[in-house]
């Protein structure tokens, strides 16, 4: 992800600021860019929970249901996506949160990244991705299934 020095808050049109968790599953120890994600995020206007490193699927979806968050990112660079990100689906559904949102990004293979959304995950982003097309992704997909 590139920062952008266009960020721009939200427009008026949601009912409610977006509640979004940043997480860094597994044990990649490298969070630069989901630390410039989440403050691309908060400046574009959103509520931004930022989870830390090395965390485990479960406590990211506990941390998703204890926050009630419209949108989990997950950050992911060790490989492991494959798993991960089903893992983290899976257990949102399992606790009722199969309405919430789950994107990300990373170093990731475009084979991979099909099967993923086939899964039901959202849309994955690379490296050198503008956070403002992350922000425009959000934004669009909350106009359609934001909560009140």
């Amino acid at each position: 992800m590139t920062a952008s020095t266009t960020a721009r808050p939200l427009a008026g049109d949601l009912p409610r600021p977006i509640r979004i968790l940043v997480a860094k599953p597994g044990l990649d120890g490298h969070d630069r860019g989901a630390k410039v994600v989440a403050a691309a995020l908060r400046d574009a206007g959103m509520e931004v929970i930022y989870t830390g490193l090395h965390q485990t699927p479960e406590m990211i979806a506990a941390a998703a249901l204890q926050e009630d968050v419209d949108v989990v990112g997950l950050s992911v660079l060790s490989g492991a996506h494959l798993t991960l990100f089903p893992r983290v689906l899976e257990l949102l559904r399992e606790a009722g949160r199969g309405d919430a949102l789950l994107t990300g990004g990373g170093i990731l293979p475009r084979a991979d990244i099909e099967k993923l959304q086939t899964l039901g995950v959202g849309r994955l982003f690379g490296p050198g991705t503008a956070t403002t097309e992350l922000v425009d992704y959000i934004h669009t997909w909350a106009r359609g299934h934001l909560r009140p």
